[in-house]
Formats: structure tokens, sequence, C-alpha cells
């Protein structure tokens, strides 16, 4: 009995190819303050690029942030009203 093996499969070489951008499906809620939520929507962007285009929009979005924390810095402090000035 001579029985010639089966040949053995031949595994698929793997795909390198960069999977097509998806979107994330990550909810952006509103904070009411503008500045904020233009840089929050800002991140929907990323649901068309590819992942190696993530990057430049999170360091925007982190620089337009940092931007509007600092503003809020500089603002001057709201007067005080009449009962912080108890005698």
């Amino acid at each position: 009995m001579s029985e010639t093996p089966p040949e053995a499969a031949v595994p698929e070489e793997p795909s390198y190819e960069p999977a097509a951008p998806a979107p994330l499906g990550i909810e952006r809620i509103p904070t009411g303050h503008a500045e904020v939520d233009a840089q929050l929507e800002r991140l929907g962007d990323v649901d068309h690029l590819a992942a190696d285009g993530h990057v430049e929009v999170y360091e925007d979005v982190h620089q337009g942030l940092r931007a509007a924390l600092t503003a809020l810095d500089a603002r001057p402090p709201a007067p005080s009203s009449s009962f912080d000035n108890r005698s």
C-alpha cells in the first residue's frame, strides 16, 4: 500500500495592507464651551483617516484644548458679590 501523502496546504501569505478607515463610533457630547466643543468635533476627522493620520489630528486638538485652558487663566476674575464683603 503505497499511499501518497496528501499535499500540505500552503498557508496564505498575510496581507500587510492597512485596513480602510472606519468610524470609531465614539459619541462626542457638547460641553457648552464653544472653543472646546469645536476641538472635540475636530476629533471626528479621524473617522475618515488612516491610522497614520490620527496623530496630526490628536496633536492639533491637544494644542487647541491647551489654548482654551490658557485663555481661561487669562480672564480677569469675576467681580465679587456684595455678600462677600461683610463687615
